[in-house]
């Protein structure tokens, strides 16, 4: 292939990835923000366990997922990473058109812990970037790609909250299985990758499915980096099943609380979205560690100001800031873990970020919940102040610039 076919390659399937990217993220997030609320329709009225429901559906998830992604992540390595976008793009669509048929919460957690199995749309659409963007050009691509993400995460939750209000939580189901069905048509159709599983000599030993995690535990600088984004998405995933119930306490009374959480999310995601486009370009200039650094300590104070939040206003605004700050978090770490991986062993790479992640989505909830039940609900914003601030230190002490990789792309 010329480099000029690769040129059009990477950038059309950017495109296509983008656009496909933020359909199936708009129409996870038609459902995601309202799932407490789901909680209290399907029967469950304490608020700890609602609090606790929705800490166990959003750990179900995860807790599939972590383990289903390094298997993922090999297969990708070995039969092509368009087909695992396919993959969950279409299973997403199946599994969560089904939940809006449930009739209790048990039927509700097996369906998620279903998907769990299935989905991960984020992670193959960024391997599939990764692996076929130039090195030069990888932050641009995966703050575009990020960017995507965050259009879409501000999108849904605006839909979701009009569908919810108007048509009931269950719709919102149904929005986002169809969103997700157009997504997998869509990359099916326009993504082209000319994929070659790397060669190998005959005398090495078959790959196999952990070999990606014995790869992160031998990489000091990528064990580095990863323990960084566990920490980092914990923080970011502990407030989770509290963050609609606390938009409801310091709600005026009367408010369409469905549509207002939905508002609040979507402007967060928006400015997300914004800064992972900038940040990505400024992080090949300046570096990811920088962006990383000035992102970490700003996430730090903002979060540590929203427990003090008296007024929606007031919480919307200090949650799109720190939605900006996400933005530059993610571009940054993605760029990092992109120089650091070995050419044909993204999927490996990022089987295990979505693993390892997975593993922070599980636990974050339950922090969560026993935070609420600790010290109520706006505590939980402080846990995550420390845990950003945490990470940052160590992304000042331990990450350095990495060094240059050799990719022909």
């Amino acid at each position: 292939m010329t480099s000029s076919s690769k040129k059009a390659s990477w950038q059309r399937n950017l495109a296509a990835l983008w656009v496909g990217e933020l359909i199936a993220i708009s129409g996870f997030s038609v459902f995601m923000p309202f799932m407490p609320y789901y909680v209290q329709e399907l029967g469950v009225r304490e608020l700890d366990q609602v609090v606790l429901w929705s800490g166990l559906l959003l750990s179900s998830q995860a807790v599939t997922m972590a383990i289903a992604a390094p298997v993922w992540g090999s297969l990708a390595d070995r039969y092509g990473r368009k087909v695992m976008v396919v993959r969950a793009m279409f299973g997403g669509a199946v599994v969560i058109s089904a939940m809006g048929f449930v009739r209790n919460v048990y039927q509700l957690a097996i369906l998620r812990a279903i998907q769990g199995t299935l989905t991960g749309t984020v992670p193959a659409a960024t391997t599939l970037v990764a692996s076929s963007t130039p090195v030069k050009r990888r932050g641009y691509a995966l703050g575009l790609l990020q960017m995507a993400i965050y259009l879409g995460s501000s999108m849904g939750p605006l839909i979701g909250g009009l569908v919810a209000d108007s048509l009931g939580y269950r719709a919102t189901c149904w929005v986002t299985g169809g969103l997700l069905f157009v997504a997998g048509i869509l990359v099916s159709a326009l993504v082209r990758e000319e994929f070659t599983p790397p060669e190998r000599d005959a005398s090495e030993p078959k790959p196999r499915l952990w070999d990606g995690l014995m790869l992160v535990l031998h990489t000091r600088a990528l064990m580095t980096v990863f323990a960084i984004r566990v920490l980092m998405r914990t923080a970011v995933r502990i407030a989770g099943p509290v963050l609609p119930l606390f938009i409801q306490a310091i709600a005026p009374p009367d408010t369409k609380i469905a549509s207002l959480t939905g508002t609040i999310a979507g402007f967060a995601s928006a400015a997300s979205a914004a800064s992972a486009a900038v940040l990505g370009r400024v992080a090949d200039k300046v570096g990811p560690r920088r962006v990383l650094l000035a992102c970490g300590t700003l996430a730090c104070v903002l979060y540590a100001l929203q427990s003090q939040v008296q007024t929606t206003t007031q919480f919307l605004v200090l949650r799109t800031v720190s939605g900006a700050a996400m933005g530059g978090i993610l571009a940054s770490v993605s760029a990092l873990q992109a120089s650091l991986s070995p050419k044909g062993r993204f999927g490996a790479v990022y089987g295990v970020d979505t693993s390892l992640v997975a593993a922070a989505n599980a636990i974050s909830p339950m922090i969560g919940a026993a935070l609420t039940t600790a010290w109520g609900l706006s505590s939980v914003f402080l846990g995550a102040a420390v845990m950003y601030g945490i990470a940052t230190v160590v992304v000042a002490i331990v990450v350095r610039k990495p060094k240059a990789v050799h990719d022909p792309v």
